[in-house]
């Protein structure tokens, strides 16, 4: 599993309401290339995010649903992206200093992913998730 912490200067409401803002996903999770729609309701469990992962000609549709939301401290997803698999992410969400301390943790659950060894996708998912949080710190400090 890959856990990254992020430092953001914006209150736990104003980071939550970036990941309850389902059309901004694209915007900071890195992979995620277009949004396709958004369910009525999200973040609330059941609800999924449709859309595109990769880089053009090489796009996946998928998406991405809540399992769980305790707004404005927790956040679970069951995230897809076959023919890679599927994911489980947490993003933990808490007052710290004037702003937030947020922690994003991340597994495979299922599908070939599961299968690669931790020392080979941790690195990786470990970098991918230090720049999605470094760009949900940038919007949740630009909006509050």
């Amino acid at each position: 599993m890959s856990e990254n912490e992020q430092q953001v200067e914006a209150s736990p409401d104003e980071v939550f309401a970036i990941l309850a803002d389902g059309w901004t996903y694209a915007d900071w999770v890195v992979g995620a290339a277009r949004i396709q729609s958004v369910d009525p309701g999200w973040p609330q469990p059941g609800c999924s995010i449709r859309h595109s992962v990769g880089a053009w000609p090489l796009l996946i549709d998928d998406s991405t649903t809540v399992d769980e939301c305790r707004q404005p401290e927790y956040l679970r997803l069951k995230v897809r992206a076959w023919p890679t698999g599927e994911g489980r992410v947490e993003f933990f969400v808490e007052p710290n200093g004037t702003g937030s301390l947020v922690r994003m943790c991340e597994a495979p659950v299922s599908g070939p992913a599961k299968l690669v060894p931790r020392a080979i996708t941790e690195p990786a998912l470990c970098w991918r998730n230090t720049e999605t949080l470094r760009r949900l710190r940038f919007l949740a400090e630009r909006q509050g």
